[in-house]
């Protein structure tokens, strides 16, 4: 989808651009098993991480791949290349005429919107069938970015639902719904944490510090970005890259982090079809088996510290491309069974990776961006780095006490059955506005559901089932 970028014409031939090559990697499915095994705790294997170069070493691309497209690029002229230790990424800049000619089909032209302006082709590229055996994907050319929130849709779009004006959530008020303590915060030598901003957003640490000074008095805690890895862009904050690292870094108190220059926050989304055979759409990567996705809860009582309900817009549902993972068949089989009312076949992949598998509170922040602390800020953005900087407080107490960190959770996570989290169980998330649905997707349940997982975490419970004795 377009995102509501225009296009505004073609671009001068030889205007640069920047392209990634996915070379096809080795070993994939020895990976996945070597995955599940370190995340199992009833594996021999589990804790037992593998390094980053033991990685590289089995998924790096074979000598004859690295080859066929290095002789490709280099036989259209394209040398100027960067690559990363595992060897399956190459980074490649050119002009817009060799790269035309390197991908029959393409035309690029320029998009614009909001002021940001983006090279990209409407049509499908062809690769010769040489290289093609060789070649996963070619990035840069297709995707555009969604839309971030943005400050004056926020306030106004709360201006005129009627919402009833609340103090909000900040640090305190998700540490006391998620039962952690002043001495909750983190103290080992050797943790650290991480945000990834896909957007193309940036936070400014001017933000950071002021979102501390005005809600972090009552816990131990850091007010600067451990390292960044990329480059800063100049210009406004953008507000979800501030909602992220102020979250996570608060929630997640007191321990090193880094940013990197996430579900979707559309319900179960929803595939439009011509012939009136509308579909839900799931959103990538919340759907990937291979991340832990976090859904999106409100209070029942927006003016107290209450039981939480779903959140409308949280993301959720199945995938139309990852097969359902073992590890959550049980849970999601159960849901399906035990639910009476269900959305129509035709609209979901029941055999699909399903998701999320936990949730949090994800309406109504609070968040310091060009050092105005704004209100009413929403979105799974939002709940994922709270869960995220809770799970950084688990490692820590593991690295306490000898242990490795958690790693990929999930198998365990199912295994937990729900243990040491509160079960959400009321209301329905969004999806298609037709005659069948209605605008609804699915809706929360006892145990797991496509709408919040298996639920919220109770942090001392959720400690102690994860830190016993494995």
């Amino acid at each position: 989808p377009l995102f509501n970028w225009t296009r505004v014409g073609r671009i001068d031939p030889t205007e640069k651009l920047e392209l990634t090559f996915a070379l096809r990697q080795q070993n994939v499915d020895q990976l996945e098993h070597l995955l599940l095994l370190v995340s199992d705790p009833e594996s021999a294997q589990y804790g037992k991480h593998l390094t980053l170069e033991e990685v590289a070493a089995l998924v790096r691309p074979s000598q004859l791949t690295q080859k066929v497209v290095r002789h490709w690029l280099q036989s259209h002229g394209v040398t100027d290349c960067q690559t990363i230790l595992t060897q399956d990424f190459l980074q490649c800049t050119m002009n817009t005429q060799v790269a035309e000619a390197l991908l029959p089909g393409i035309e690029f032209h320029r998009y614009v919107r909001d002021g940001i302006s983006l090279v990209r082709s409407s049509s499908a590229y062809h690769v010769h069938e040489d290289v093609l055996q060789h070649l996963d994907f070619v990035g840069g050319v297709h995707r555009f970015p969604p839309k971030g929130q943005d400050l004056n849709e926020v306030l106004t779009k709360r201006r005129l639902s009627g919402a009833k004006f609340h103090l909000g959530n900040t640090p305190a008020t998700l540490r006391s719904r998620y039962n952690l303590t002043a001495a909750d915060v983190g103290s080992a030598q050797n943790n650290s944490q991480a945000v990834a901003q896909f957007l193309e957003q940036f936070y400014h640490p001017a933000d950071l510090a002021e979102f501390m000074t005005l809600f972090g008095r009552s816990f131990q805690h850091l007010s600067k970005i451990d390292r960044v890895v990329g480059v800063q862009g100049a210009g406004k904050a953008g507000l979800e890259a501030s909602l992220d690292v102020e979250y996570i870094m608060s929630t997640g108190a007191n321990i090193p982090t880094w940013v990197f220059t996430n579900p979707g926050d559309s319900g179960a989304g929803c595939r439009h079809s011509t012939k009136g055979e509308n579909s839900f759409r799931p959103s990538f990567p919340a759907s990937s088996p291979y991340v832990t996705t976090v859904g999106g809860t409100s209070f029942k009582n927006p003016f107290k510290v209450t039981y939480e309900v779903t959140d409308y817009i949280s993301g959720g549902g199945f995938s139309n491309v990852f097969k359902m993972p073992d590890y959550q068949v049980g849970a999601v089989e159960g849901y399906l069974k035990a639910v009476p009312v269900l959305p129509p076949k035709t609209y979901f992949n029941t055999s699909g990776r399903a998701y999320p598998d936990i949730a949090a509170l994800s309406d109504n922040y609070w968040v310091v961006t060009d050092r105005v602390p704004i209100p009413w800020v929403s979105g799974t953005s939002a709940s994922t780095p709270v869960v995220g900087g809770i799970l950084s407080l688990i490692n820590d107490q593991r690295f306490l006490k000898g242990l490795p960190s958690l790693g990929f959770l999930n198998p365990r996570l199912y295994q937990l059955q729900g243990q040491g989290l509160f079960d959400v169980t009321d209301g329905c998330h969004l999806s298609c506005l037709d005659e069948q649905v209605q605008g609804q997707g699915f809706c929360a349940a006892l145990s797991w559901d496509p709408v919040t997982g298996w639920g919220t975490p109770n942090y001392p419970a959720l400690l102690a089932a994860l830190v016993l004795e494995k």
